[in-house]
């Protein structure tokens, strides 16, 4: 068994850290603060930090959610801005291509569009997963920001033009047609676009699945090898802002008519498939059906309504692309090919699960829309279906994927969700016609 044994000699500012145990000794030199502060121990961490009262109606109630890792004393939440790239950051820092204290500049970066505030942001239990009130942190927390506190949004709203080269059928054979606001005769489309950034409220999250918060904080502290201690020792901080991937909301018409009653809304919830919806790969319907949900969002904006693509970084069901593709194989590989009645049985033999989305998180979004009804939900999932209900989102009409627009390869996923309990208007596949359907071998 190896011993190592580390020293740490400070010489003026810089610090020499010599790890001894190996096969040779090594060194190296860098500048670093000559104390580390651990924010789970009692000291300057947290003791000015900013009061944080998750689900109040304002603002000011509320207080702004600080999680700058260069004012320890501030923080009121774990974790750190910028969500997934929190660890880029850190690696600037490192290397100095980015100052420590820098601060961002949020001259002219306010909200391209206003969304809010909506009733559903002064309920706790509605929305646990995002700040409401991230994209207007550089004006309702002006003050604080203005008195030294490192506060920045979570959430940032702009306008873009968009084009689908799929619609451009469509537009020549007048299927649809371009009216000047929301599709324009270049085919380009015009949209609203939020990013959002995940912040947790730990009560409200625990609640929402079921378990103890104790529990929660537990394991989300030893499923992820210690990183954040604070989640065990510090549970007077409620507030998570988690490195995984966010969300970004594509917006078709007047955003300001979103909240009423008499809006037709049309959404498409999607989670991201790198393969699918960037390169085209055949092996699900994954682009297919967002150019379809974007296609719906047009038309109902031009009728007037809003179209809404909720878009998430939840590659491969959230277990990620590596796993992902390790199922391919083994799907292709198996005795007697890539086949429906095997689908999530193969999935589960690679990751032990079928599914690590959380849709019980995905209504969040809709109630910081102020949304209480969607007409035209683009989507076939009953998951996505049965977490809106739960949240007491009404769902008027589930539109599926055209048949017409599923890949050859593809037939073997969407059979086994139709069997598997997704919404469709053509029957559920029974276990003979299941056994049938069959994929493309791996080397094909």
């Amino acid at each position: 068994m190896v011993k190592v044994v580390v020293e740490l000699q400070p010489v003026d500012n810089p610090v020499t850290l010599t790890i001894s145990g190996f096969s040779r000794e090594k060194s190296m030199e860098y500048s670093a603060p000559r104390h580390i502060r651990l924010t789970s121990h009692p000291g300057s961490a947290g003791r000015d930090a900013v009061p944080l009262r998750w689900g109040a109606s304002s603002p000011g109630e509320r207080g702004p959610v600080v999680a700058s890792p260069a004012e320890p004393r501030y923080r009121n939440a774990v974790g750190s801005y910028s969500g997934a790239y929190a660890v880029y950051r850190a690696l600037a820092v490192a290397t100095r291509a980015l100052a420590r204290d820098h601060r961002p500049d949020l001259t002219d970066t306010a909200p391209a569009a206003l969304i809010g505030p909506h009733p559903q942001w002064g309920d706790p239990s509605k929305i646990v997963s995002l700040d409401p009130w991230g994209h207007l942190a550089g004006e309702v927390f002006a003050e604080h920001i203005r008195g030294g506190i490192d506060i920045r949004p979570t959430i940032a709203v702009t306008r873009a033009r968009i084009t689908t080269p799929e619609l451009r059928p469509l537009l020549t054979d007048g299927t649809i047609r371009p009216d000047g606001e929301v599709l324009l005769d270049n085919g380009e489309i015009r949209v609203t676009k939020a990013a959002i950034d995940p912040v947790w409220h730990l009560p409200g999250l625990a609640a929402r699945f079921g378990v103890g918060e104790a529990e929660l904080r537990r394991t989300l502290f030893e499923e992820t090898g210690g990183m954040f201690p604070e989640l065990v020792t510090r549970p007077d901080i409620e507030v998570l802002l988690p490195p995984v991937g966010g969300m970004t909301v594509y917006f078709f018409g007047a955003l300001d008519r979103i909240a009423d009653p008499e809006t037709v809304i049309a959404c498409r919830v999607h989670d991201e498939c790198n393969g699918s919806d960037v390169f085209g790969s055949d092996i699900c319907t994954c682009r297919p059906y967002l150019v379809h949900g974007i296609e719906v969002c047009v038309e109902t904006a031009q009728k007037g309504g809003v179209g809404i693509i909720v878009y998430n970084r939840k590659e491969g069901r959230a277990l990620g692309e590596v796993t992902k593709f390790l199922v391919y194989n083994a799907r292709k590989r198996q005795l007697g090919g890539d086949r429906a009645d095997t689908y999530f049985r193969r999935t589960e033999c690679v990751a032990g699960v079928q599914d690590m989305r959380f849709q019980e998180l995905m209504p969040d979004v809709f109630h910081w829309l102020g949304i209480r009804r969607i007409d035209r939900w683009v989507s076939m999932s009953n998951l996505k279906r049965d977490a809106l209900a739960t949240q007491g989102i009404e769902i008027v009409e589930q539109v599926a994927i055209p048949e017409r627009l599923v890949p050859l390869d593809a037939a073997v996923e969407i059979e086994a969700k139709k069997a598997a309990g997704y919404f469709t208007p053509t029957g559920v596949p029974g276990p003979q016609e299941l056994g049938a359907i069959k994929g493309r071998a791996l080397d094909d």
